[in-house]
């Protein structure tokens, strides 16, 4: 924004005090009123399309988009978070070009708490005009100087001072800290300034005077501190508003949203710099003479012509070139006018509030008009109350037209259909026109009719927001540097997974020799993967979770086509006696054979058993013990495919042929290797982990046989339970550990599976919150809830398409009440856990891979790996953070991972299907 120019005539004003022309006649000035003040008159048709224009210039600037109009700049402030109440501290505040040619010292001390709220001192200092127009390090020593004085009259400790720096000028910001003068407003000149750091140039000064050790913490727009510096309501402020000598509006925007900041996550506020928005269609239609006039004369013509339309500086000015033309024409005065009046600036932005006030204003009026010596009578009073208020509503009109683009901007950036937001307001026009704020008030309500708006005003202007954005940085620091200690031991280096690949490897071999290793390397007596000649229809069973599975899987040449039904066992049953378990099982069988018209015949059946066995055959396999929270009775130790032949012996009315009892990982291998031969590994990841692979019968010690392959179940999950894995255990594993069904046990798949990674998350976020880095250090009583946090949560916060109101919800769906900040550190906890989940998995395949290319004597090795699993398949980065680990621990293995399809189903039935392949394949050879 900038001054009023050289005082100017008007074509056709006089120097002289009265018109000699004849007086018009009372209907001509009527006429002649009327016409005056209608240009000032503004449809909502008209508002609509600033509004419109006004978003489009927004939304162009936004994007990095030139629009072929001087248009708005929307300038990140990298203030990217408002205050939630706890803040505290004392800080120097530094004002300069806020209230114009003054500058303003405050010491604001913050409580944390709104009962308790400490005043601030403040003092203020006029520029002198010849600083306002000198050099820029003229400015910056005065502002130096003002600040040893004010410190000097108001003794502090000797410390090191916390300030933050109102700089009410278009500035391009690359930093909370950092932020260079675009161009110069409100009549300042200081040459040297335009394309520098103003920050800097006030650190050099403070340093030159050298009196305290001050430390420029954040350089704040006015209109960035009126947002930060309203009281709390209901929930955060997130627009501020100024209409003070020059008008200016932010908002919190989606950091994604933002071109210039290539940010994907939070949010920040951005100021608008609206002051300069200008479209000839939309604003043209609404421009009168006068404003025309005004710009034409004021120093930087064509520049700030919205500002010039609503700027407590232009207001009087309208105000004057009106009552100037309406005295020309002999409406007002008797057609005599003054010097005074004649004079630019003679009638400021105070008198017209003086003027336009309903109850004193007529007496004002002629105190004002006497003192710019006039003689109004009772009707020139009315009269230009009349001007006074039709220049004002304009400005509020506009000023609604505009706050409603942002309006608009923020539910279309949050996609909400109806929106509630605070909005701050600071500025002279707002203070001392109680009518241009009602006029808002109401003409937003027209324009954003879905928009809940409350206004709220800025307490002490922009001073106390300014030490509040400073007091918010020093907040989210010390809580980044808790957060980052605390999810430190979640990041894992190269040298640390080289040690786990390592500690594996040796636990894998001990394990195939029968020594003692936390890792079973169980044999499952598949010796084959399918070759493509199977065919038949079989049966296929699934137990490995809460939901359990029958199908029926018809493999002919090319295809393999499956019918499957689900059937759900309630936790009485999975935590009751193994017979209760079998015989539902064999219900839901016979349901299935039912339901398909396969009752009374006989199929073979794939048995796909997903817990820890210790297979003695194809058919047989004795239960070591129950996981993922099963805990039938009578059933550890005991041979789990005659305890389902039994069960089908009680239910006597279905016949079945079970043929083999399988590894869910084992039946996900045998899955994908039916479609790539190359797939000698399984991996699953979803509510619990395992892998096999093809191991050398020769190194598996519990079988006889020195030549061929048999395939391995490693039982993974338990890696680590001798200890081995203790160095990167932290206290959020113990606790799940302890909380677990199985204390000590499972250690590997507690750092891995989908069952636990949500218990590892909320413990984090008990812990964070008793710092009081997260929801305000309030307790939130639906974390106390075991498993409430599940790990689909993770899959979704996670997620590149989610933005973080929808990270938001997911949270407030919890129960949880949190603020955007706290939205992206639960965020990081859990893109720390899942990291660290993928690494550790990484690292056991990389451990895998490497000793299958070992054991060939291989120089590169090509293999594939079956994997399956909720948590690899839905989770948006887990299978790509797996395949890099492996990448960089196995440099020699080229591995392709194969998402499985059906594996547990479909691969069961072809393990069945290769079983009686080679059955039959004997049985011909011995023909």
């Amino acid at each position: 924004m900038d001054i009023i120019g050289p005082s100017a005539l008007q074509p056709g004003e006089r120097a002289s005090s009265c018109l000699q022309e004849a007086m018009p006649r009372p209907s001509d000035s009527l006429q002649l009123v009327q016409e005056c003040l209608q240009q000032f008159k503004v449809t909502r048709t008209q508002l609509q399309q600033i509004q419109a224009s006004l978003l489009c210039s927004m939304e162009q600037a936004l994007k990095g988009q030139d629009s072929p109009a001087p248009s708005v700049r929307m300038l990140p402030t990298y203030v990217g978070s408002t205050p939630h109440g706890t803040e505290q501290g004392d800080f120097l505040v530094l004002e300069l070009g806020a209230t114009g040619a003054s500058l303003r010292v405050l010491w604001v001390t913050l409580t944390g708490t709104q009962e308790h709220r400490v005043e601030p001192k403040s003092q203020e200092f006029m520029i002198p005009q010849e600083v306002i127009l000198g050099t820029g390090q003229q400015l910056f020593d005065f502002a130096a100087r003002c600040l040893s004085e004010f410190l000097n009259a108001h003794p502090v400790e000797n410390q090191c001072l916390k300030l933050g720096f109102n700089f009410s000028f278009p500035c391009h910001q690359s930093g909370l800290d950092r932020s260079t003068l675009i161009s110069w407003t409100k009549g300042f000149r200081c040459s040297g300034v335009e394309g520098q750091d103003v920050v800097q140039l006030l650190r050099d000064a403070i340093q030159r005077q050298g009196t305290y050790n001050i430390d420029v913490m954040a350089m704040v727009n006015d209109t960035v501190g009126t947002m930060m510096g309203c009281e709390l309501g209901t929930g955060p402020c997130e627009v501020g508003l100024i209409v003070d000598t020059g008008t200016n509006a932010c908002y919190m925007e989606e950091a994604r949203h933002v071109a210039a900041l290539d940010e994907d996550r939070g949010r920040t506020c951005v100021s608008i710099e609206w002051g300069s928005f200008y479209d000839d269609e939309a604003l043209g239609p609404v421009l009168t003479v006068f404003d025309r006039a005004l710009d034409h004369e004021s120093l930087i013509p064509g520049a700030q012509r919205f500002e010039k339309m609503i700027g407590g500086l232009y207001l009087g000015e309208l105000v004057r070139r009106v009552l100037v033309h309406l005295t020309q024409h002999g409406v007002l005065f008797g057609g005599c006018s003054s010097l005074a009046l004649l004079n630019q600036g003679s009638i400021l932005l105070e008198h017209v509030a003086e003027m336009e006030d309903p109850t004193t204003g007529t007496a004002h009026v002629h105190t004002i008009l006497q003192d710019l010596g006039l003689s109004p009578q009772a009707s020139d009073a009315e009269l230009v109350q009349h001007v006074c208020a039709a220049v004002c509503t304009r400005a509020a009109q506009l000023c609604a037209a505009a706050l409603a683009a942002i309006l608009s901007r923020l539910q279309r950036g949050r996609e909400q259909q109806t929106l509630h937001v605070a909005v701050a307001t600071g500025g002279r026009v707002f203070e001392r026109h109680p009518r241009f704020h009602r006029t808002v008030k109401e003409m937003v309500m027209l324009l954003a009719p879905e928009c809940d708006v409350s206004f709220t005003p800025s307490v002490d202007g922009g001073g106390r927001g300014v030490a509040m954005v400073t007091a918010v940085a020093a907040r989210l620091a010390a809580h980044r540097h808790i957060l980052e200690e605390t999810l430190a031991p979640f990041q894992l280096n190269f040298e640390q997974l080289i040690v786990v690949q390592a500690q594996m490897r040796e636990a894998m071999i001990r394990g195939l020799q029968g020594e003692a290793s936390s890792l079973r390397m169980l044999p499952t007596y598949v010796r084959a993967t399918p070759d493509g000649n199977e065919r038949g229809d079989f049966l296929a069973l699934d137990l490995g979770g809460t939901n359990f599975r029958v199908l029926l899987v018809r493999v002919a040449k090319g295809s393999v086509q499956i019918i499957n039904q689900v059937y759900s066992i309630p936790e009485c049953v999975t935590q009751g006696s193994g017979q209760q378990l079998f015989d539902h099982i064999v219900d839901c069988i016979m349901d299935f054979q039912q339901r398909q018209g396969l009752s009374g015949q006989s199929l073979p059946l794939g048995f796909t058993f997903s817990f820890p066995c210790r297979q003695l055959g194809l058919d047989q396999g004795i239960l070591l013990n129950w996981t993922k929270g099963f805990s039938a009775s009578g059933c550890e130790g005991q041979d789990v495919v005659h305890l389902l032949r039994e069960a089908i012996r009680r239910r006597q009315a279905v016949e079945l042929n079970v043929v083999a009892i399988v590894n869910d990982t084992v039946g996900t291998m045998m899955s994908c290797g039916y479609d790539d031969p190359r797939c000698e590994m399984g991996l699953i990841v979803g509510t619990g982990t395992n892998a096999c692979y093809m191991e050398e019968l020769q190194n598996v010690a519990s079988v006889a046989g020195d030549s061929g392959h048999m395939c391995i179940n490693m039982e993974w999950g338990a890696f680590g339970d001798d200890g081995s894995l203790d160095m990167l255990s932290t206290c959020f594993d113990a606790s799940v550990d302890q909380a677990s069904i199985n204390p000590g046990k499972q250690r590997f798949e507690k750092m891995i599976s989908g069952m636990y990674l949500g218990e590892i998350v909320r413990h984090i976020l008990l812990h964070l919150t008793s710092l009081g880095v997260l929801f305000r250090g309030q307790k939130a009583q639906c974390l106390q809830t075991k498993d409430i946090f599940k790990t689909k949560f993770l899959s979704e916060i996670e997620s590149d398409s989610l933005a973080l109101r929808q990270v938001r919800a997911i949270l407030e769906d919890l129960g949880l009440t949190l603020t955007s900040d706290d939205a992206l550190m639960v965020l990081e906890v859990c893109q720390a856990v899942s990291r660290r989940a993928a690494q550790l998995c990484g690292a056991g395949v990389a451990a895998v891979v490497e000793k299958m290319r070992e054991n060939r004597g291989l120089q590169e090795l090509t293999v594939s790996v079956g994997v399956d699993g909720t948590l690899y398949k839905l989770h948006p980065h887990f299978s790509r953070l797996v395949s890099a680990t492996v990448q960089k621990l196995a440099p020699h293995c080229a591995v392709t991972f194969l998402q499985s399809e059906d594996g547990s189903g479909k691969g069961a039935a072809l393990v069945t299907a290769v079983a009686c392949r080679l059955t039959q394949m004997t049985q011909m050879a011995h023909v």
